[in-house]
């Protein structure tokens, strides 16, 4: 074992021991508070609620634990186990191109990956999920939404990575500017296309059609200064009892999605302010921002592989021993988690940070009472936990922790004639 292999296998189990430690942490934190509902939420979260959110958060840290342990146990097998270099070799027979072998290389391992990641999912959905109340999916569909991924991964990511390959062996030095190029590209073609083409294959969506509300949220929007091509309604009740909102698309095809479990739980001046709150997040360009650093990071990540692909020790020390451009690229996909887990409470900050200015442009255009009764009761009916750890927080979380988020609110007042 060379210095380099033995610094990466500290790596993945120092990863893998902080990780580890911050979900025992997480699970003594909510046992130590599972017996008294924080004051600030006593008047609307029973204690029976409140365990049931305990109980839920637990199991799901359960699930997590053994997800980290086949993590590492998948990574080290792929490339110290020889995996990898197996896989190659079986792919050989078939006699394609080196592109196209490069590329089948990249989607088998993508392919063995979920399916041995499926039975921690099946555990998820009809274990847990199933267990706590919320699961509507049914087998048939599970496999349905299962197979359609695979067919949307190979129809999207076959010709993704075929571009990528080529431009790493035939764009010269900087193929990884002309690859950042692509992939910004497709990431942006793909957002567009999502609301219209991908999203109606796992879910219906129907305009919103109750008048007063939809009245009320236009008028929010004119306020706002925000144009969308629609208000929807998606049938999530169909999967799951969990309820949520979003924005999705951009430019003229900007959507506002509604969860059909969200408005059957809000009352329409909760309603509003979640709306003003996800606003909130476009008013403060925090879209632009993300995808501007998103963007930056994938250059830099692309800069990184385009020097790493041309360093022998960095197949060998990995358990390759034939450097390829698709080797290189199927390794640095691999490597990358081990190494942001650690930067992961910075991403974390920023995005509570912008959770909290949304939060107060809501309070500005509806009564902050009405995002605190709203986000209640979705802290509620989504069994959420209450008491999070703030170490395990700080680093898994992109949102504030309930009770801190409900504090800064409750200090905002009431904006004029609301």
């Amino acid at each position: 074992m060379t210095i380099l292999t033995a610094m990466f296998v500290i790596i993945v189990f120092c990863g893998l021991a902080l990780q580890l430690w911050l979900t025992a942490r997480q699970a003594a934190h909510i046992l130590s508070h599972r017996d008294a509902v924080p004051a600030a939420f006593a008047s609307q979260i029973s204690l029976a609620e409140h365990q049931k959110a305990a109980g839920y958060s637990l199991a799901r840290l359960g699930a997590e634990r053994w997800d980290l342990i086949l993590s590492s146990v998948v990574l080290l097998g792929w490339t110290l186990g020889g995996g990898l270099e197996w896989l190659n070799e079986a792919l050989l027979p078939l006699g394609l191109p080196m592109l196209w072998h490069g590329v089948a290389l990249i989607l088998s391992t993508i392919m063995i990956g979920g399916l041995i990641e499926l039975p921690l999912s099946v555990w998820r959905t009809f274990g847990i999920e199933q267990r706590f109340g919320f699961n509507r999916t049914t087998p048939g569909g599970f496999v349905k939404d299962r197979l359609l991924g695979v067919l949307l991964t190979l129809i999207l990511g076959t010709p993704l990575i075929a571009a990528i390959l080529w431009l790493m062996e035939s764009a010269g030095a900087y193929w990884w500017l002309w690859a950042w190029l692509v992939w910004m590209s497709f990431t942006l073609v793909l957002t567009w296309a999502y609301p219209i083409w991908i999203a109606p294959l796992f879910n219906k969506f129907r305009p919103l059609e109750d008048r007063a509300l939809r009245d009320r949220l236009e008028n929010l929007l004119t306020r706002c200064g925000f144009r969308s091509s629609g208000m929807y309604v998606m049938d999530g009740s169909r999967r799951s009892a969990h309820g949520n909102a979003y924005f999705t698309g951009f430019g003229t095809n900007k959507r506002i999605v509604f969860f059909d479990t969200l408005l059957d739980g809000l009352e329409a001046d909760e309603v509003e302010a979640v709306l003003a709150h996800e606003l909130g997040h476009f008013k403060r360009r925090h879209i632009l921002k993300m995808l501007l650093m998103t963007s930056a990071m994938s250059l830099f990540g692309l800069a990184v592989l385009g020097w790493l692909a041309q360093q022998p020790w960095f197949y060998s020390s990995l358990g390759v021993s034939e450097a390829s451009s698709a080797m290189a690229l199927v390794l640095f996909m691999f490597i990358l988690p081990v190494f942001t887990v650690f930067f992961s409470p910075l991403m974390a900050r920023l995005s509570r940070h912008h959770e909290f200015e949304a939060d107060d442009f809501a309070a500005k255009q509806t009564n902050a009472r009405h995002l605190i009764s709203g986000l209640v009761k979705m802290y509620r009916d989504n069994a959420s936990t209450l008491t999070p750890d703030p170490l395990y927080s700080a680093f898994y979380h992109s949102h504030p922790p309930a009770p801190v988020r409900i504090a800064h609110l409750e200090n905002k007042p009431a904006p004029h004639g609301a």
